[in-house]
């Protein structure tokens, strides 16, 4: 991960990788409503729209990088959105989830997200760059596998009380390690911004 000068050309803000953002945006009122409805059907629908979501993800990145169609709004807005909607999640599951005290996991997930944010904006203004690091990139993995394993409504399927607490334990687990890599990665970016601060970013 390396801090260099923001020298990326200028492209018309309406494509293709700027509407599947706007579109994951827009999906995030509907993954609330569906999860909050309640019922086993809703919550499959809620599933099914945070994997589309996710997809979009991808795929806007993928079509971005392959056709070099960066923009300063796909900049701001792609991580943006991957943000609202991971912490959207997160704070769902707090809310009615199958981890107790699953809030103190969100709230260090929030303060890490909502920091390196603000700092990613900040050098974005003075046209610096930091790229994304392997850490990054395996918690984003991390954080969207176990959202998705804590959507899955277990119960309607899984009758057994054992296979239960064995699946109770896994996301507990998983919970554990996703939370240390996000840290650990929200550590690496914040030092990496402060060596190259120290050797004159704004020169890089």
């Amino acid at each position: 991960m390396m801090a260099t000068k923001d020298v990326s050309r200028r492209y018309p803000i309406v494509n293709v990788p700027n509407a599947l953002t706007v579109f994951r945006i827009l999906l995030i009122p509907v993954f609330i409503v569906l999860y909050l409805w309640g019922t086993t059907a809703t919550q499959w629908w809620a599933l099914a729209v945070f994997v589309v979501a996710g997809l979009t993800d991808q795929l806007d990145g993928h079509i971005a990088r392959s056709y070099d169609l960066v923009t300063d709004f796909g900049k701001l807005a792609d991580p943006l959105a991957d943000k609202l909607l991971t912490l959207t999640a997160f704070v769902l599951l707090s809310i009615n989830g199958p981890i107790p005290y699953f809030w103190v996991f969100t709230v260090l997930v929030a303060i890490r997200e909502i920091g390196i944010t603000v700092l990613r904006e900040v050098l974005r203004r003075k046209g610096v760059v930091v790229a994304a690091s392997s850490g990054g990139k395996i918690k984003t993995v991390l954080q969207m596998g176990l959202i998705f394993l804590m959507l899955i409504p277990w119960s309607t399927f899984v009758f057994s009380e054992v296979v239960l607490g064995v699946v109770f334990w896994v996301l507990v687990i998983l919970a554990v390690v996703t939370l240390a890599q996000t840290l650990i990665s929200g550590w690496q970016y914040c030092s990496i911004v402060w060596r190259s601060s120290r050797n004159g970013v704004e020169e890089i």
